[in-house]
């Protein structure tokens, strides 16, 4: 990582050599804009080609499930079955024609995929409470659902190859179905998919290798990965270890999804090292480290690369702000925060349905002046 490099300079991506114009990353969001049945809506594609149009780098879809029975919410878009694929190819012509990259998000959301959306008793590593269940509880994935679920993440990534996206990002953050096989209170299993944390990583690192066999070299795999969970288990010695075992397999790009990328370790918080710099202050060679959380301003940007980050994710910060990239070249950038009103977000390309969404996050939207 160069230091002196800065958010509004491109970067290119070691194996493939990939190149982006500038740092900036739109990070997955939930947005709940897309049609019942799973297919992508205009909506959606208008909210994330607006931000490629004015100015992001790299554009990450909303998280996508790759099986009918791993859909965490209403509104999300699938890609578990081939009839999407052409709606997705708009998505990503539509992303291309403004020089950025575009990856989708593949998730499962296991213990958080709500039985009474998908109909099945939410699958995870373990039997373990879930209010998602109307039995109470999550069902334990045998080895025939591990293997079933594997076989549609490599599915899905094939899928998005035909669709035209540049690569993926799968999401093993945030206490979805990847992230329940990597925390310690969420898998108890004693088979080879439990245990430590090199066994507990296995079924990643299984979807991780069964995709890049099946994808072309050019294609670029990325994980996104909470490195702390205290109510999962997942603590920043075993993300740590993770990291290693991500990068000696030859991922792409880790991404740390901090929430606070100014906030110390919960486990460490005698040591003043940021999350993102246990990372990049510890482990050699790393490949591209994404990191996101509580950037707003240029000044914030530009601190996340000093810490060791090559590109920076921005979520809240781009749903009002989508040129929120094109000012990183000024020093002083810090726009004004939420509340915002219904029509400010009009404006900024969201749709009735996000912004009704948006309504859950506390403090995001006023009513109009």
């Amino acid at each position: 990582m160069n230091i002196k490099s800065k958010p509004y300079e491109s970067y290119v991506f070691p194996r493939t050599k990939k190149k982006i114009r500038n740092r900036s990353v739109l990070a997955a969001m939930t947005n709940k804009q897309s049609h019942r049945d799973g297919t992508l809506s205009d909506e959606e594609i208008n909210w994330l080609t607006r931000r490629a149009k004015d100015g992001f780098g790299i554009i990450t879809t909303a998280a996508t499930h790759v099986s009918k029975n791993g859909q965490g919410w209403e509104g999300e878009f699938g890609v578990y079955e081939d009839s999407f694929i052409d709606r997705l190819k708009v998505l990503t012509d539509s992303i291309h024609e403004h020089d950025c990259l575009v990856f989708a998000q593949l998730f499962h959301g296991g213990m958080r995929a709500p039985e009474k959306l998908t109909g099945n008793i939410p699958i995870s590593a373990s039997k373990i409470p879930c209010k998602e269940s109307l039995t109470g509880s999550t069902k334990a994935a045998n080895q025939k659902d591990i293997e079933d679920i594997i076989f549609d993440f490599k599915s899905a990534a094939i899928r998005c190859v035909e669709a035209g996206f540049d690569g993926i990002e799968l999401h093993g953050a945030h206490g979805y179905l990847i992230s329940q096989f990597l925390g310690k209170k969420t898998n108890h299993r004693r088979d080879i998919w439990g245990g430590d944390i090199h066994n507990r990583s296995k079924f990643l690192i299984k979807i991780i290798n069964e995709i890049k066999k099946s994808v072309p070299e050019s294609f670029i795999v990325g994980v996104r990965i909470s490195p702390e969970i205290k109510d999962m288990g997942i603590f920043l010695d075993d993300s740590l270890e993770l990291a290693k075992i991500l990068t000696k397999i030859g991922i792409d790009f880790i991404h740390l999804s901090c929430w606070d990328c100014f906030k110390i370790s919960d486990e460490y918080s005698r040591d003043k090292r940021t999350l993102t710099e246990w990372f990049t202050h510890t482990i050699p060679n790393l490949p591209t480290i994404i990191s996101t959380g509580g950037i707003w301003s240029s000044k914030d940007a530009t601190d996340v690369m000093t810490q060791g980050a090559d590109l920076i994710g921005v979520g809240r910060a781009a749903i009002p702000y989508p040129e929120w990239s094109l000012n990183l070249k000024d020093d002083n950038y810090n726009p004004p925060k939420m509340p915002f009103t219904p029509k400010q977000l009009i404006k900024a390309g969201l749709s009735n349905a996000f912004i009704d969404y948006m309504k859950n996050w506390k403090g995001f939207v006023k009513d109009e002046e």
